[in-house]
């Protein structure tokens, strides 16, 4: 196959697959997904989901935030892993949210990437699931998978994006980086590969992957 018809693979097989796509982080509004974001780094959605219920009961919006202090955030998310940093991350971005923003999460790329704790993928995460704004967050799951499935050359998330931008179409990054998010979870994880359930690696997988698959589950 070629590269194009291997992407068509991709899309075709993830719409059959996740026709309604959930959406992994619980949250209400664009404040509460940025803040639900920022805890999910190092860290699984699953737990994330678990401790903002807690946290958002206290302040789901950046008014109500400022009022905790660090200590008090750092204490509610400890278990998200890496309190101390994402803690300092929350109160300061909150501030200013408020300060620069009326109270009201930024609408643009770079303004969220100017706030504290918030890198790129974060922001795309936001702009597309937030806002709608077309973004392609690329998380270890699509790392992996885009390598696997010889669609990028696996050098860094920053090349991986800018391949799968090249190579699907616009008007899907949006619910395609969330299918291929749930496809590699459920078919095609780092850890306990099946791959006689993942069949698009089967089928459209690289050489070498496929053979270095094939060695391990022989010995």
């Amino acid at each position: 196959m070629t590269k194009k018809e291997r992407a068509t693979f991709v899309i075709n097989t993830l719409k059959e697959y996740y026709p309604e796509i959930p959406i992994p982080l619980d949250h209400k509004d664009a404040y509460t997904l940025l803040i639900a974001v920022l805890l999910s780094a190092q860290c699984t959605d699953v737990r994330v989901n678990q401790i903002t219920p807690i946290l958002f009961a206290k302040a789901d919006n950046p008014y109500d935030m400022v009022k905790l202090s660090v200590d008090e955030i750092k204490e509610i998310i400890r278990p998200c892993g890496l309190s101390p940093m994402k803690s300092k991350g929350i109160y300061g971005l909150s501030q200013i949210i408020i300060d620069e923003h009326n109270g009201e999460v930024p609408q643009s790329f770079e303004a969220l990437e100017r706030l504290p704790a918030v890198g790129h993928k974060t922001a795309s995460v936001v702009m597309s699931q937030a806002f709608g704004v077309p973004a392609f967050p690329v998380d270890t799951h699509i790392h992996r998978l885009m390598y696997r499935w010889n669609l990028s050359n696996g050098k860094n998330v920053q090349q991986t994006e800018k391949n799968a931008k090249a190579i699907f179409p616009r008007a899907l990054w949006n619910e395609l980086h969330l299918q291929i998010i749930w496809y590699g979870r459920e078919y095609s994880p780092a850890r306990g590969w099946d791959i006689e359930k993942d069949i698009i690696t089967k089928t459209i997988g690289r050489k070498d992957v496929l053979e270095e698959y094939n060695k391990k589950t022989s010995r």
